[in-house]
């Protein structure tokens, strides 16, 4: 997913996901975490990463925000919502490619090809610390109590955990080369670690004390995984495909599969909206499309067209949103209907999404 030089080599290669490194074995157990330390970002004038302009980035009366990376720019950009007007631009470390923010914060981009993770306050997005020593960190998952964020390196093959009220790497836990797409449960007990864009095996790790990361099985998916994505229940873990057209569900416990989701050319990512009637989003980047799954019955209740490459999406109430790593387009629909309301382009190439709200 976010996170990659465009090339028409494989489905890897045109991800929204982090580009693939080269990684290699670093053994197996725990990293030393000491070496991983945080710098402080400039503002100002002169300032390179961290420098913030534009508007303040929380329109008026509380309406989320979109948090969208160009990679290109080495830019992370705030839309309004739902009329997609940018309001701020952030400069990261360069070749940021993934964003990952809870509900109401924090916010953490990841720059594959800096070896950096950014950490941004919410409300102001402002740069608190910049972390380097990471190899090629991929992506970044915030623990459901907002106070921890995993972060997965492919050419360290390791998990980091990432303490926010410090800024600090207090564990690094080896998983396996490629360590890419990760997802945390929503208790907090479980984190699943996919090794590659095209994944043969799936960690999960013990995620109930974040500062100790733990091994505990590893899983080997039908067919190559992509992306992964729990349930709001926390009782299904969703892996989508780098090589079929369609998304597997498995029993969060056992691993187990229950049953697949029809979606369109691999590979496909997921989003969750909950509440009474909670829904699945799959979209499919090389198929132009996005649906919406009944998570209970896994049918396919509807389905509309996206622009070509929109891989990404986040979803925050009744909003969705995706982006389009080809075209630079996000679009806006409705979370009930799939209804679009509204595409517009915002970069050459918007890779990752994140919605925030207050």
């Amino acid at each position: 997913m976010t996170w990659l030089a465009l090339a028409l080599g494989g489905w890897a290669s045109l991800t929204a996901c982090a580009g693939s490194a080269s990684p290699t074995p670093s053994g197996s157990g725990h990293a030393d975490p000491a070496g991983t330390r945080p710098s402080v970002p400039t503002s100002g004038p002169a300032a390179g990463p961290g420098t913030v302009s534009g508007g303040h980035p929380h329109p008026r009366g509380g309406r989320p925000v979109a948090l969208v990376t160009s990679e290109r720019e080495n830019q992370l950009l705030a839309l309004s919502l739902p009329g997609g007007r940018v309001i701020r631009r952030i400069r990261l470390a360069p070749d940021p490619t993934t964003v990952a923010a809870g509900p109401g914060g924090p916010v953490v981009a990841v720059s594959p090809g800096s070896g950096a993770v950014t950490l941004l306050s919410w409300p102001g997005l402002r740069p608190q610390a910049v972390l380097r020593g990471f190899r090629s960190p991929q992506l970044a998952a915030p623990t459901p109590d907002g106070e921890w964020v995993l972060v997965s390196d492919a050419a360290a093959g390791a998990v980091s955990s990432i303490e926010l009220a410090n800024h600090r790497v207090v564990d690094r836990v080896w998983v396996g080369s490629g360590a890419h797409h990760l997802a945390v449960s929503p208790d907090m007990r479980t984190a699943w670690v996919a090794l590659g864009e095209a994944a043969d095996t799936i960690v999960v790790l013990d995620s109930s004390h974040p500062a100790h990361l733990r091994v505990i099985r590893r899983l080997h998916p039908a067919v190559a995984a992509h992306d992964l994505a729990f349930s709001p229940d926390g009782r299904t873990a969703w892996v989508t495909s780098a090589a079929a057209s369609y998304v597997s569900v498995l029993d969060a416990r056992s691993g187990r599969l229950l049953g697949t989701v029809a979606a369109g050319a691999p590979p496909q990512h997921i989003a969750f909206t909950a509440g009474a009637r909670p829904r699945a989003y799959i979209t499919s980047g090389y198929g132009s499309s996005i649906e919406m799954v009944d998570p209970r019955t896994l049918r396919v209740e509807r389905r509309t067209g996206l622009p070509y490459g929109s891989f990404n999406l986040a979803a925050a109430g009744n909003t969705l949103v995706t982006t389009s790593l080809l075209t630079g387009q996000v679009t806006v629909l409705d979370a009930r209907t799939l209804a679009r309301r509204m595409t517009t382009t915002v970069a050459p190439n918007a890779r990752a999404v994140a919605i925030l709200t207050r």
